[in-house]
């Protein structure tokens, strides 16, 4: 059995080929979808964050509401830039939609990707301590959300305070238990992956990583995955950590697939450099009539060792032709392959 969820990165544009020409567009498609999912027996509803774009940023009012109006399903990121984050005002926001969803939030975190401006994380009030990078300050970010998640007072009350406080040191409010357990960190790199697991974070693994030694990506991926459960075993972690991986999948079942992405010739891994100095590779998308998709991803090591799939979507082709999407794969695709 596999959780099988979506992960939309919310684009819009104001063109007439696009479903979503505005940022309300896509935010409430976003919750329609969310629940069409749901109503599929899908298993996540993941957004991927990205500022000063034409894309989601916002993630906690999307995810309040999304909790709002679904009673089942997981509902995450993929991934949010701690780079641009306060953590404790982050806590306390993931806190609360944590609560409204009823204790359903799986919060995808890591240093995050390229952005659309140069150090926009200085645009939100954050800088790099001295010899520290931009990935360093987003990991240390990291640390600090993942030790106010635990619960535990560190701050000294007021003497003579507006309200009663409870004895001891304050924690902040509103308080989740059990988020902490369900943090992700998006890893680019092996190395990550295991500083993720000494963490005791999740793992999510996009549709690119590193190329540290040339083989296909879900080759890589899967020893990724691998070199992770390793290292959360050595550390001696007292639960099973969850890993999830993305994968842009399409079942051909219909002419408008067909039209959209029944293009010829087979996809394939591409590599190219994310910035001058890092090698990624690139994973190839699925897009073939069932029979064949379920021959090719069998043939997946990392989809194989993950135990959650997070569907790409394309979500600028609106919320009906996605819930669509996902549909094909749960009643076409998943069952064949043992997912289901």
């Amino acid at each position: 059995m596999k959780k099988i969820g979506f992960l939309s990165f919310g684009h819009w544009t104001p063109s007439p080929q696009s479903q979503t020409r505005s940022a309300s567009d896509t935010l409430l498609q976003s919750i329609d979808l969310a629940v069409a999912a749901e109503e599929l027996g899908a298993d996540g509803a993941y957004f991927r964050v990205h500022h000063f774009a034409r894309q989601l940023a916002s993630p906690f009012p999307l995810l309040a509401a999304v909790g709002t109006k679904t009673s089942r399903i997981e509902i995450g990121t993929g991934v949010i830039d701690m780079r641009y984050e306060n953590p404790l005002y982050m806590a306390e926001d993931a806190g609360a939609a944590d609560l409204i969803s009823g204790g359903r939030l799986q919060l995808g975190i890591s240093r995050g990707s390229p952005e659309q401006v140069i150090d926009g994380w200085r645009h939100f009030g954050y800088a790099p301590a001295e010899g520290e990078s931009d990935a360093d300050m987003g990991r240390r970010h990291a640390e600090v959300l993942l030790d106010v998640l635990r619960g535990q007072g560190f701050a000294k009350p007021n003497p003579r305070p507006m309200f009663p406080n409870p004895p001891g040191l304050l924690r902040l409010e509103p308080y989740s238990e059990g988020l902490r357990e369900r943090i992700w960190w998006g890893a680019g790199s092996n190395a990550t992956a295991v500083w993720a697991a000494k963490q005791g974070m999740n793992l999510q693994s996009s549709t690119l990583k590193d190329d540290e030694t040339g083989e296909p990506f879900h080759v890589q991926q899967a020893a990724q995955i691998s070199a992770f459960r390793e290292a959360w075993k050595e550390a001696g972690h007292m639960r099973e950590p969850r890993v999830s991986v993305s994968r842009s999948i399409f079942a051909l079942v219909n002419d408008l697939d067909r039209a959209y992405f029944g293009h010829s010739g087979k996809d394939a891994d591409k590599v190219g450099f994310i910035d001058e100095n890092t090698r990624a590779i690139f994973g190839r998308s699925y897009a073939a009539t069932p029979d064949v998709l379920i021959e090719e991803l069998a043939k997946d090591e990392a989809i194989a060792a993950a135990d959650t799939l997070l569907l790409t979507v394309p979500n600028q082709l609106g919320a009906d032709y996605n819930a669509h999407v996902i549909e094909s794969i749960l009643t076409h695709v998943a069952p064949a392959l043992g997912w289901r």
